[in-house]
């Protein structure tokens, strides 16, 4: 499981491209979950220390909403910050949600192991 810190890695400065190029060459079969954010987002934050207990089910990238390559991102989430993707698919927004996550995930862990 890859976790980085938004202190350490500006993963957040990735245009969503950018990480949709890497999940697509990459080799692992976990799940995507892709937080759209901003600098500061104290909501955000609080997502992420929600869905620390559930980092070695996904991986987790940011976009940061409000570079000039993300603008239809930030026209269409900025408002609604923290929001969640999962697989590339709108999952959550606001707050997280775990059973929604959960359900989510069991339901492609499922799906991966052949269920």
């Amino acid at each position: 499981m890859l976790w980085f810190p938004s202190n350490r890695i500006q993963l957040a400065r990735c245009s969503l491209g950018f990480l949709l190029r890497n999940l697509s060459a990459s080799k692992t079969s976990l799940p995507m979950l892709t937080l759209f954010t901003k600098d500061p987002c104290p909501l955000c934050d609080e997502a992420k220390e929600v869905l620390r207990p559930y980092n070695n089910r996904f991986l987790l990238q940011e976009v940061d909403i409000t570079l000039p390559e993300n603008s239809a991102w930030y026209e269409r989430y900025k408002f609604d910050i923290p929001v969640f993707h999962l697989n590339g698919q709108f999952l959550m927004m606001h707050r997280v949600n775990i059973s929604k996550l959960e359900k989510q995930l069991l339901k492609l862990e499922q799906q991966g192991a052949g269920g």
